[in-house]
């Protein structure tokens, strides 16, 4: 560090502000917020203002939560995979805990693969719903045709 640098603009330097985040990861503040009181989330530090500044890690964290959220995850699951994968990231971690959360991970890939099968079929349905309103739509002009032939 240079002697006429600070610490705090270096922070400031390799961090974002909450609305730096919130447009990164297209959420909003208020919903940025939310995930930090829900515990998904913890600000690097604060500005001398008390403004919240993040790092990268937050805004991968808030990727992954973005990403877990049309799933239908819950907040706790939320907080169980987040922890699975911070753990995960420790360089020291024994081969044999690395394992274990190895298979703790496996276990939320079939979770979610089951989900979004869920969310397929869902989406299915919706667009045979949506197929269905445009040949309502087909259906009622041949009729208006057939009922006023002047038109």
């Amino acid at each position: 560090m240079r002697r006429d640098e600070s610490l705090p603009s270096l922070i400031r330097r390799n961090t974002l502000q909450i609305g730096e985040v919130a447009e990164r990861v297209g959420l909003s503040l208020r919903t940025v917020r939310y995930y930090e009181e829900a515990g998904l989330l913890v600000p690097a530090g604060r500005t001398p203002g008390g403004f919240r500044l993040y790092n990268d890690d937050a805004v991968s964290r808030l990727l992954v939560i973005r990403k877990m959220k049309p799933l239908g995850f819950t907040l706790d699951e939320m907080r169980s995979l987040l922890a699975v994968r911070d753990e995960l990231a420790d360089p020291e971690l024994t081969p044999e805990r690395r394992a274990e959360l190895r298979e703790r991970l496996r276990t939320w890939v079939a979770l979610a693969e089951e989900k979004l099968a869920t969310l397929r079929e869902q989406a299915g349905v919706a667009e045979d719903f949506v197929v269905g309103l445009h040949g309502d739509v087909e259906r009622s002009r041949s009729e208006e045709r057939t009922d006023h032939p002047e038109r």
